[in-house]
């Protein structure tokens, strides 16, 4: 019975989660019909797709911590975090970096930590905790994806 109460409450924080995130967008939506002033980050094309490839990365992450954290797969859960934590920062290349004004990197620097964080706690942190930590990362994404843009 504990073991389907954990369960039940992981799922619970990822429907919040996915609540918050579509409420965001519809958000987003209704307000598709103003112009868009997030800043522009002002990459190149091939520094765009490089950038938008790290983001995709970065949601595949969040996929693989939610799907983790839904089946208790703690090795799971720290392994799709890592992907996206220190080491992807560090790889970004120079040209972008140098690009991006200090509030994205405030934010990402931060972000990429947090994922950091997550694989480590999910060695011992129960199912809940890392779920709301999850709930956490994904609001830095919606501020992230709220202030800029990669045109």
């Amino acid at each position: 019975m504990a073991d389907l109460n954990s369960k039940c409450k992981a799922w619970s924080a990822f429907l919040a989660v996915s609540a918050l995130t579509i409420d965001m967008s519809v958000a987003w939506a209704d307000d598709a019909t103003h112009q868009d002033k997030r800043l522009d980050l002002g990459l190149t094309a091939a520094e765009r797709n490089e950038f938008l490839s790290e983001m995709r990365q970065m949601l595949a992450s969040v996929q693989g911590i939610v799907a983790g954290i839904s089946t208790e797969d703690r090795q799971k859960i720290a392994k799709s975090a890592r992907y996206s934590g220190n080491r992807m920062a560090r790889a970004t290349p120079v040209s972008v970096r140098r690009k991006l004004p200090p509030s994205f990197r405030d934010i990402g620097g931060d972000t990429h930590m947090m994922f950091e964080e997550i694989a480590v706690r999910a060695e011992a942190d129960d199912m809940d905790m890392l779920a709301a930590l999850t709930g956490r990362l994904m609001q830095q994404c919606l501020t992230c994806h709220a202030m800029f843009r990669a045109n």
